[in-house]
């Protein structure tokens, strides 16, 4: 791809329709008819996450709420947030998953552009912002990985330039990367200048990231998604769309998501440096969610034998929720979901690695 050619259908070009890719994903996602705001299915409609795949997950959230209120000494009020909440699957879970004691206590929140579901717990606040003073837990899954972000690609002189796009997904080469733009890209996903490198600038997603984690008081903020680290940028980049349940081609018309993975590493940091120096931020974790939904108590672990002679219903019901165990944590090149990156990020006194300890059942209660 150069500067200025048309896109891959070879149609004329006019430059109004020409725009980067952090507008086309707004616009495609979240704007008047955007796939976020219709269709009453929501996102379950066309992709599968932990909260669609077994009800396990919102249990082992619920687990986590639980121990940030003891390590938070059990506040009088108890906040749960789920951002980007779809129609309300992980929230309404997490409620019904928790001890009567604690659920009392609790105000849980959903974060979602769409409007609200009917029927849904007339105990869940539906709000299209976080809200402000939160003193608990925050958990966003698969959220910034749908915060729209711009792609740079390398020119044939090596340098980065900004990817444009029309409504039917054909792309060009737009102007260089610079600014803030091009600072993030040489901090955080080097190019070594090699032609056709691709990369999604993530910086608007570590502004969301540390503006959601601003909204605690006292507590943790939790962000699961694909992910990746320094270590391993890809190096084509990972843009992609979604419809009915199969990776499709990212056109940004509003008939698919569309959805890049994140880098979580540069999302932490972004939180760490809007820290003062005399505040600085307990340290926050990244680990695979196969590690930290095992120590959360959902292992995949098949149960005993004896138990298909002694109770054949319960060896079924437990054989059953093992194999949802399993597609929560097994690596996603085995049909899973542990390959999910889980950052922690604790703010106050909270130490996120003690909230990650397996804790035997019995001991727990």
């Amino acid at each position: 791809m150069t500067p200025g050619t048309t896109g891959l259908s070879g149609a004329a070009e006019t430059q109004e329709e020409w725009r980067g890719w952090r507008q086309a994903m707004r616009d495609a996602l979240y704007g008047p008819g955007g796939f976020y705001r219709v269709g009453p299915e929501g996102p379950a409609g066309h992709f599968r996450t932990s909260v669609h795949a077994s009800p396990l997950f919102a249990g082992a959230v619920a687990r986590l709420l639980c121990r940030v209120d003891a390590a938070l000494e059990h506040p009088a009020q108890l906040d749960f947030v789920d951002m980007a909440a779809g129609r309300g699957e992980l929230v309404t879970g997490v409620l019904a998953a928790l001890p009567a004691d604690v659920a009392a206590r609790t105000r849980a929140y959903a974060v979602e552009v769409a409007a609200r579901p009917e029927g849904l717990d007339r105990r869940i606040r539906w709000l299209a912002e976080p809200p402000a003073g939160v003193t608990g837990l925050l958990f966003a899954n698969e959220w910034l990985d749908n915060v729209p972000v711009e792609v740079a690609e390398v020119d044939a002189a090596g340098v980065a330039r900004r990817v444009l796009v029309r409504g039917d997904g054909a792309e060009r080469l737009g102007e260089p990367v610079a600014g803030a733009e091009a600072s993030w890209l040489a901090r955080w996903w080097p190019s070594a200048g090699e032609e056709g490198r691709r990369a999604e600038i993530g910086l608007p997603r570590d502004e969301a990231w540390a503006s959601a984690v601003a909204t605690l008081d006292a507590g943790l903020a939790v962000a699961a998604d694909y992910a990746h680290t320094a270590a391993a940028r890809p190096p084509f980049g990972t843009l992609t769309g979604f419809r009915r349940g199969r990776e499709t081609e990212p056109v940004p018309d509003g008939s698919c998501d569309i959805t890049a993975h994140v880098a979580l590493d540069a999302c932490a940091a972004a939180h760490t440096a809007r820290c003062t120096p005399e505040h600085a931020p307990p340290d926050a974790l990244l680990r695979p969610q196969r590690e930290a939904l095992h120590a959360l108590g959902i292992t995949g672990a098949r149960p005993p034998l004896a138990l298909a002679s002694a109770d054949p219903a319960a060896y079924v019901r437990a054989l059953a929720s093992a194999s949802e165990a399993a597609e929560l944590t097994a690596p996603g090149g085995l049909g899973g979901l542990g390959d999910f990156l889980w950052l922690l990020q604790p703010v106050g006194a909270v130490d996120a690695a003690a909230l990650l300890v397996d804790v035997a059942d019995h001991e727990e209660q």
